[in-house]
This record gives C-alpha cells, structure tokens and sequence, in this order.
C-alpha cells in the first residue's frame, strides 16, 4: 500500500516545513510496517512537495497514525497536505472501489 501527501509550500515557507517534516519523517520511520519513506521536490514546481511512503498493509499505515505521539508530529505537516485522496493499493487488492458519499 502507498501513501502519497503533497504539499504546497511557498519558498519562504521552506525551512518552517522542513522542520516539520523532519519531526514527521522520524516519527514514521519508527513505526511497525513501514517498508519505505521519500520527502520528495518536485523537479518543475519548487513549490511542490510529496511525502510518499510504502506500507505492509493498510492496517499498519493505520496504526502509524494513531496515539499522542503521532498527533503531535504529524498534525503539524498534515495541516499542510494538498486536499485529495492519498491512500493507493494494487488494483487487484481494492477490488470494485465507489466513491463514499458526504
């Protein structure tokens, strides 16, 4: 399973979500069934940034989440996060996906 967050940071914003990004990126480099994690810049928008991460399963990235701990060095960077569905899974695995209604 893959997590893909982007973000849009003006330049001069830079070194405020550098630093949250760092507390974040250590947070879940700790965390049960993380198989891989990039903080990415995106080559032709300086402003655009991605945090991709890997996952054993659902479940794990779930769980990556939860607690104090996590609210507190994620929530700042969440905070950031372009609005748009993150979460991806081999096509096979999520089977017949409907979008959930509001």
């Amino acid at each position: 399973m893959i997590v893909i967050n982007r973000f849009r940071v003006p330049v001069h914003e830079r070194d405020g979500f550098r630093a949250q990004a760092d507390v974040a990126v250590e947070l879940l480099r700790s965390r049960p069934g993380l198989l891989s994690l990039d903080l990415v810049l995106n080559l032709d928008d300086e402003e655009l940034w991605s945090l991709v991460t890997r996952w054993e399963n659902v479940g794990a990235y779930r769980n990556a989440l939860g607690g104090y701990e996590a609210k507190m060095a994620l929530t700042p960077l969440l905070s950031r996060v372009v609005d748009e569905p993150s979460a991806y899974a081999d096509p096979d695995e999520v089977g017949w996906n409907l979008p959930r209604s509001l």
